[in-house]
């Protein structure tokens, strides 16, 4: 008896999981995830049932390549750790506003774009002094995020605060 509930379980919990191959790789092909999400969301879950309604698959992407690329970086830095993995932006180039002559342990940092970032690590640097100098955010494959400064071997480890 006890089998045979357990079999019957699993034989529910598996036509759940039973989704169409070819729906799934359309969806892992959407760049956009709130497109990606919607697809998953309509996809049938057998017996013809599906997680949401069709209308849901019409969630509002970004209009132009441009703006979708305007998005991503704006969002950069702030992924969740779900996230992280699925981020599609790897680094931004931007410039710190204002002069510039290194930094030492939190040390913020407000960049051109309106981010403002912090040194994590407990590093310094003593730069020559530069006015609006140019700078690159470069996030690693384990999801750490690095600043590194134009013309120099310099860099830190960051994280955005604002």
């Amino acid at each position: 008896m006890k089998n045979t509930l357990t079999l019957t379980v699993l034989l529910l919990a598996a036509n759940a999981a039973l989704a169409d191959d070819a729906a799934v790789r359309q969806c892992r092909t959407l760049p956009d995830a709130t497109s990606r999400l919607a697809c998953y969301d309509a996809m049938p879950l057998g017996q013809g049932r599906t997680a949401a309604a069709p209308a849901a698959a019409a969630v509002s992407a970004p209009a132009t390549p441009a703006a979708a690329a305007a998005q991503a970086q704006a969002g950069f830095g702030r992924e969740t750790i779900a996230r992280k993995a699925e981020a599609e932006i790897t680094a931004i180039d931007s410039t710190v506003e204002g002069d510039f002559a290194g930094w030492g342990p939190n040390t913020r940092f407000k960049l051109a774009n309106g981010q403002v970032w912090r040194i994590v690590d407990g590093s310094a640097a003593d730069l020559a002094p530069a006015r609006n100098q140019k700078v690159r955010i470069e996030r690693n494959r384990f999801g750490t995020m690095f600043l590194s400064v134009a013309g120099s071997n310099h860099s830190a480890k960051v994280r955005r605060v604002e």
